[in-house]
């Protein structure tokens, strides 16, 4: 029976294994030495809450699904029908096309081909490896059309806490700001993080509902921004600004604060409206950005 998922691309280093997805491009179940680094899924399952999945050609919502880009004015489907937001991309539900397969290393490519709200070509790849020291994702993006394009990346891994709730873990986040958001998600300002939200010298989540983007993020020494899930480290390169921390209270049991979204993104909320940390991409222009996962030791 073929899976929801399509093709279920495996690969494995030492202790860990994983298993990447042919729709959508995602990461559907990493674990090392058969501890689940991912709240993952099962393979007869599709991505909920877009569980694994990269979030391209921009990530998070855009409101009413409008934008305007050089001089006119489009519109996207509305894909979050009750808040009335385009959320999350047009990639999560497309097949990839595997380019690469090796024992520790798979790279899967797509074409965004113009379509009512987004009428340009984009060429995507997303690489997925196994080293010692973990996973590492590489995200990479090409215009071959002649005409800019707006573009944002991000990603949509839920950390498996070693309890079996969110509420335990002991969260560490080196964010200085974090944007105010109605009740759409949709940024209305910004704030120094303070109390309840403030992360920097971490503390466990509890009770707290998150489901907020982080800004204004405090390299390491190496310059990647590392980011601690009890047990588990999420790291991401310069190319990812923001970061959106969720603790999946939406989502319908037995999958509610079961995992904690941990979202690299190029961009806020709302970019393709704001302008705020939108990229271009000029023709023949390329983007690249990596992050990864690793389990700490003690």
């Amino acid at each position: 029976m073929l899976a929801p998922t399509g093709r279920q691309l495996r690969i494995a280093q030492g202790g860990q294994r994983a298993v990447v997805v042919e729709v959508g491009a995602g990461i559907r179940e990493y674990t090392w030495g058969g501890r689940p680094v991912l709240d993952g899924y099962g393979e007869q399952e599709m991505a909920s809450g877009r569980r694994g999945l990269p979030l391209l050609p921009w990530p998070n919502r855009i409101a009413d699904g409008r934008y305007r880009f050089q001089g006119a004015d489009l519109q996207l489907p509305i894909t979050q029908v009750a808040e009335h937001n385009a959320i999350h991309g047009l990639t999560s539900f497309q097949a990839w096309m595997p380019v690469e397969e090796s024992p520790h290393r798979v790279r899967l490519a797509t074409t965004v081909h113009p379509q009512p709200g987004y009428p340009f070509t984009l060429e995507l790849e997303v690489g997925y490896e196994l080293a010692e020291d973990g996973l590492t994702v590489t995200t990479g993006a090409h215009n071959p059309g002649d005409r800019p394009l707006p573009f944002g990346a991000g990603h949509h891994p839920y950390l498996a806490p070693a309890s079996r709730l969110v509420d335990a873990v002991q969260l560490t986040l080196p964010a200085a700001t974090v944007l105010e958001a109605d009740g759409r998600g949709i940024p209305t300002g910004r704030r120094p993080v303070a109390g309840d939200l403030d992360f920097r010298r971490g503390r466990r989540i509890g009770e707290l509902h998150l489901d907020h983007c982080f800004t204004d993020l405090e390299p390491s020494a190496d310059g990647a921004v590392r980011v601690t899930v009890g047990d588990l480290e999420l790291w991401m390169d310069p190319g990812y600004p923001y970061l959106m921390v969720y603790t999946g209270d939406t989502l319908a049991e037995p999958r509610r604060r079961r995992g904690l979204a941990v979202e690299p993104m190029t961009c806020p909320p709302n970019a393709f409206q704001s302008g705020e940390a939108l990229l271009v991409l000029e023709p023949g222009a390329r983007w690249r950005g990596r992050w990864g996962l690793k389990l700490r030791t003690p």
